[in-house]
């Protein structure tokens, strides 16, 4: 006979799950809820989506027909469109420059029914009915504008960038009656910069244009 006791399997005892801590039940909620958020967002309705899509591509635009150099043009146009981009990227005129885009260099400037202004604050749209001369309208034919001759007579630019808004607001100055005398010009002229410093030349060739100087 067996003196061994007999064998009993042991089911070890169910332990009681232990209760969250209220920092784990916070974390869990949390994550949960950023989850269902993010799903919610990324889905997203399809109505609407599409609808944000097509506005996103279709900003709002208005039409506009205005003189430019003498010839008519009608153009539809972002509403949020300058001058400046009007002209060089919709009309192909790219002889007023972009500068500074903010108003205080004048590379940009041309004539809007006979006034200088500064085409990079100025909204295309605002132009209806508008007659505009930029660089490229100053000339007739081959016969330059005697203010683009005098620039050439007096070397009045260097690099040349800011030569188009230079002489555009050169004219305007001329047609204004500000060229009484040299500190005239210069006071008239002040919202031109020229980065190459040739402020002498570009005085005498306004007073060579407006016949004070030969």
């Amino acid at each position: 006979m067996s003196t061994e006791p007999p064998f009993q399997a042991v089911t070890p005892p169910v332990e009681s799950p232990t209760p969250p801590t209220r920092r784990t039940f916070i974390a869990t909620t949390t994550a949960v809820g950023g989850a269902a958020a993010v799903g919610g967002l990324g889905a997203g309705p399809p109505a609407l989506a599409a609808g944000e899509a097509a506005a996103a591509e279709a900003p709002p635009g208005s039409h506009v027909s205005l003189t430019v150099n003498g010839v008519r043009r009608a153009v539809t146009v972002d509403n949020r469109t300058s001058l400046l981009d009007l002209l060089r990227e919709h009309l192909d005129l790219t002889g007023s420059k972009k500068g500074c885009n903010a108003g205080a260099c004048g590379a940009c400037t041309v004539l809007v029914d006979g006034q200088r202004v500064n085409s990079c604050l100025t909204l295309a749209v605002r132009l209806e009915g508008a007659e505009v001369t930029t660089i490229e309208g100053l000339a007739k034919g081959d016969r330059l504008h005697p203010l683009q001759q005098a620039f050439i007579d007096q070397d009045a630019f260097q690099c040349g960038f800011c030569t188009p808004g230079q002489i555009v607001s050169g004219v305007g100055c001329i047609q204004e009656g500000h060229t009484g005398s040299a500190d005239e010009i210069r006071e008239w002229m002040s919202g031109n910069l020229c980065r190459c410093g040739c402020y002498l030349k570009i005085e005498r060739a306004v007073e060579q244009a407006a016949g004070r100087k030969g």
